[in-house]
């Protein structure tokens, strides 16, 4: 007979289990020190998905996952336009979108920034030449950084966003 105290009191495998990405502590805590010296408090991000496939999508959820965590490094996800430093953009801009991605740009305090976030949105991608889309986001706005991929990963995406934020500390 199995005794049940037995499962209890045996290790666990996941006591065993260390996780740490270094190199993703390492560009957070430079982040982090950059941002606040940059901007004067944290980055606030507006994401805007002008007609994608959700695939950047899903890997820009994962920066607010447990694992990446990007509010530990200064770096917040808004609701509104109006809170937002930065408008991170998915998707071809197609020509039902077109409008609602002014509006949202225009509703942004100065100085405003924007990237755009994989191959959809830095030149149309597969979507290219369709009658529907207008292309990649640059044809309607000033874009300050392009992360390529399809879909590019968390760690492009804060690479990408680190840049940014290098970008202006230099033009400082």
């Amino acid at each position: 007979m199995v005794n049940p105290l037995m499962y209890v009191f045996r290790p666990k495998v996941t006591e065993e289990f260390k996780f740490s990405d270094t190199e993703l502590d390492a560009l957070g805590s430079e982040m982090k020190a950059k941002i606040n010296k940059v901007f004067g408090h944290s980055l606030a991000i507006r994401e805007l998905d002008s007609g994608s496939d959700n695939s950047t999508e899903l890997e820009i959820s994962n920066l607010g996952a447990p694992h990446y965590d990007v509010e530990r490094f200064g770096i917040s996800f808004v609701a509104s336009p109006r809170h937002a430093d930065v408008l991170l953009v998915t998707g071809a801009v197609t020509l039902n979108m077109a409008e609602a991605v002014l509006k949202t740009y225009e509703a942004m305090p100065s100085p405003k920034f924007v990237i755009a976030v994989g191959d959809d949105a830095c030149n149309g991608g597969i979507y290219k030449g369709s009658y529907a889309v207008l292309g990649g986001v640059d044809k309607i706005l000033p874009v300050d950084i392009k992360i390529p991929g399809n879909p590019p990963s968390p760690k492009e995406i804060l690479r990408g966003i680190f840049a940014l934020v290098k970008n202006k500390e230099n033009k400082k």
